[in-house]
C-alpha cells in the first residue's frame, strides 16, 4: 500500500473530528467566522513548534521558500478561506442540500484544475474510481421526497447550486495551491508539508483576525475565553491538515481528494454507534458506492 493511502484516511478521519469540536464551539455564542477562526489561531503555533521540533530532531534546515511556493500557498489559503464562506452560505437556501451535491463535484473539479495548472492527469482507472465515488456523494446528498423533487429545474438551477460549484471549485483551487506550494520547495516530504502547513495556517490566522477585527470584533475573545475547546479544534485541524499536505506532496490532489470522502463513511459510522441513528437504504447504497470508489482507488493505483 502506497504511503499516502493511511496518511489520507487518517487525515479525514482527524478532519471529521474537529468538524464535531466545531459544531460544539458553535453552540458557545461563536460565530461559523469565529468557529473558523479557532481552528487557525491555536492550530498556527502548534504548526510552527512542530515544524522547529522535526528540524531539530532530524538535523535539517528549514526549506528556501521562494515567489512559486508563495503564490501557490497564499492562493490556497485564500482559496480555502472563500469555499468555506460558500459553503457557509448554502445554509441559508432552502436548498442547500442540492448546493452540497453541487460542492462535492471538487473531486472532478480538482482534476481538472490540476491538469491545467500543474499538468496532472487522471488515469482511467482513475477517473472510473472518482465517478462511482461521485454518484455515491450525489446519492447521499440527495434529499428525501419532498414537493420539491418534482420541480427539478428549480432544485438544479439555484443559489445554492451556484454556491455549491463555486465552493467545490475555490476547494479544487485550494488543493492544488497546497500541492504546487510542497512541490516548490525542497528536501523532505513531511519537512515540506509542515513547513508549507505552518505558514498557510498563519497567513490563514492573519487573514481571519483581521476580518473579526472589522466585523466581528468581540468574536476574537470569546475564541481565547474558550481555549480548552479551541485547543483541541486546533490540534485536530494541524494534525489532519498535515496528513492532507503531506498526502498532496506524495500524490495527485484530485486522487486524495477521492480518497478523502471515506469521512463520509466516518461521519455515518458515528451516526448509527454513537447517536444511534438509522440510515435509509438509499444512504446505505451511496455509501456503499463511496467505499467501492475507494477501493478500487487503493487497489488499481
Amino acid at each position: 500500500m502506497e504511503l499516502w493511502i493511511p496518511i489520507t484516511i487518517a487525515a479525514a478521519f482527524a478532519q471529521n473530528l474537529r468538524f464535531m469540536l466545531q459544531k460544539h464551539l458553535k453552540a458557545t455564542r461563536l460565530t461559523t467566522a469565529g468557529a473558523t477562526f479557532a481552528r487557525f489561531i491555536f492550530a498556527a503555533p502548534l504548526a510552527a513548534a512542530f515544524v522547529f521540533t522535526l528540524s531539530a530532531y532530524t538535523h535539517t534546515n528549514l526549506p528556501a521558500a521562494n515567489l512559486r511556493f508563495y503564490a501557490f500557498a497564499m492562493t490556497g489559503g485564500v482559496a480555502q478561506i472563500l469555499a468555506t464562506m460558500f459553503v457557509v452560505a448554502l445554509f441559508a437556501q432552502r436548498n442547500f442540500t442540492v448546493g452540497i451535491t453541487f460542492k462535492k463535484t471538487e473531486v472532478v473539479q480538482t482534476a481538472v484544475i490540476g491538469l491545467v495548472v500543474l499538468g496532472e492527469a487522471i488515469s482511467a482507472y482513475g477517473v472510473f474510481a472518482i465517478l462511482i465515488g461521485l454518484v455515491g456523494v450525489i446519492i447521499l446528498s440527495d434529499p428525501p421526497k419532498t414537493a420539491d423533487r418534482a420541480n427539478w429545474r428549480a432544485r438544479i438551477f439555484n443559489k445554492a447550486s451556484g454556491f455549491g460549484l463555486a465552493s467545490g471549485a475555490l476547494f479544487g483551487v485550494s488543493a492544488i495551491g497546497y500541492r504546487g506550494a510542497t512541490l516548490a520547495l525542497g528536501g523532505d516530504i513531511l519537512m515540506r508539508a509542515a513547513f508549507t502547513l505552518a505558514f498557510v495556517t498563519l497567513f490563514q490566522t492573519l487573514v481571519m483576525a483581521l476580518y473579526l477585527r472589522a466585523r466581528q470584533s468581540g468574536q476574537i475573545l470569546t475564541v481565547l475565553k474558550s481555549w480548552r475547546v479551541s485547543g483541541l479544534v486546533g490540534l485536530t485541524g494541524m494534525l489532519g491538515s498535515l496528513g492532507w499536505f503531506t498526502a498532496f506532496a506524495l500524490q495527485n490532489a484530485a486522487y486524495v481528494k477521492a480518497l478523502g470522502q471515506v469521512e463520509l463513511v466516518f461521519t455515518f459510522l458515528a451516526s448509527y454507534f454513537i447517536f444511534k441513528e438509522r440510515s435509509s437504504l438509499r444512504e446505505l447504497t451511496g455509501i456503499a458506492l463511496i467505499i467501492v470508489s475507494i477501493l478500487l482507488l487503493i487497489l488499481l493505483l
